[in-house]
């Protein structure tokens, strides 16, 4: 048999970063893959999208803000059971609006100085671009 590689999924993942320096993770909603598990806010990026267009457009669906800028973190891949993704991350300092669960989820600020997140289970891609996140901020 052979070994057929996985189409890749384009995914923008925005790590929203207040000036008390947390960031917002999301619980996946129920009936989506991982449904319960926290993660850092994005989606897949579309046709024709940039990156910055595909978080513009996830974090108004998601949340219901409007960010201004974004800054480039990493890119990481992730081998799920259901998706091979590609996650292109930012961090987003300036948006407009205050973030809320516009698909029913739940949010939660985290602190950028906890050694690990007071909610789980995070989806396993999240760890690394909180790491990623802690490498460049401290």
């Amino acid at each position: 048999m052979s070994n057929i590689e996985r189409p890749v999924t384009e995914v923008a993942a925005g790590i929203l970063l207040d000036r008390e320096g947390r960031y917002l993770l999301g619980q996946r909603p129920k009936g989506k893959p991982y449904a319960g598990y926290w993660e850092v806010p994005g989606g897949k990026i579309e046709k024709g999208e940039t990156v910055f267009e595909a978080l513009k457009r996830e974090l108004q669906e998601e949340l219901g803000i409007d960010i201004e800028s974004s800054q480039d973190l990493t890119l990481l891949e992730h081998d799920y059971p259901h998706a091979y993704v590609r996650l292109h991350v930012s961090i987003i300092r300036n948006w407009k609006g205050t973030p809320k669960g516009c698909e029913g989820q739940e949010l939660s600020w985290q602190s950028i100085f906890e050694s690990a997140p007071t909610v789980g289970p995070l989806l396993p891609a999240a760890w690394p671009m909180l790491e990623k996140l802690k490498e460049y901020l401290l």
